[in-house]
């Protein structure tokens, strides 16, 4: 398994080796060992799982608050999707930074985004087929989200903003600094 951590190093970018013949291929995309190896501890408590049926598609930026605060580990099994996360820790040296990854059926990589960090993909393809696993479970009161073209981010988002297709609920969310002091950085996290 190849792991990579990313311009904010507590993003990791994980590809999992695929074992192809005249059938298809085997892959391991989950073991705890070589995820720990590469630094993800935390175990996983869910599986989600989106379809999103046209391209452009934006679902974020979102996160959940403690004690419900997600770690995901996120893979696009059909299409491409480019995934971004978003430090929002106050008192973190890289807050309000983001950095962003294709993740697709092709390069079969996964994005491994810490709690603490808002979560958002748009979608590079039609029917792009988006699964992850999450270190904690879904809780509604716990839900936050981050506008997804915040001028506070300047996320350079693949789609123009005319074309992007939002959920009412995704265009209602507010601007980043909203986000200040849902999420504390200590150091160990680093």
């Amino acid at each position: 398994m190849k792991s990579e951590r990313l311009a904010i190093p507590d993003v990791i970018l994980i590809t999992p080796p695929r074992f192809g013949d005249n059938r298809g291929f085997f892959s391991e995309t989950y073991n705890i060992e070589r995820m720990r190896e590469a630094g993800i501890t935390e175990p996983f408590v869910q599986d989600n799982q989106s379809l999103s049926r046209q391209k452009g598609v934006i679902r974020g930026l979102h996160c959940q608050l403690d004690p419900f605060a997600q770690g995901k580990l996120v893979r696009c099994t059909r299409g491409a999707i480019w995934d971004v996360a978003v430090d929002a820790r106050t008192g973190s040296p890289t807050y309000g930074k983001w950095v962003a990854a294709e993740l697709s059926e092709e390069n079969w990589s996964q994005l491994w985004i810490p709690p603490g960090f808002l979560h958002g993909f748009c979608t590079l393809t039609e029917n792009a087929e988006v699964q992850y696993k999450c270190t904690a479970l879904y809780s509604k009161a716990s839900e936050r989200a981050v506008i997804w073209n915040s001028a506070e981010l300047g996320i350079d988002w693949p789609v123009k903003t005319e074309d992007a297709v939002l959920s009412e609920k995704d265009l209602l969310a507010p601007e980043f600094s909203a986000a200040k002091g849902w999420f504390q950085y200590t150091e160990k996290e680093s």
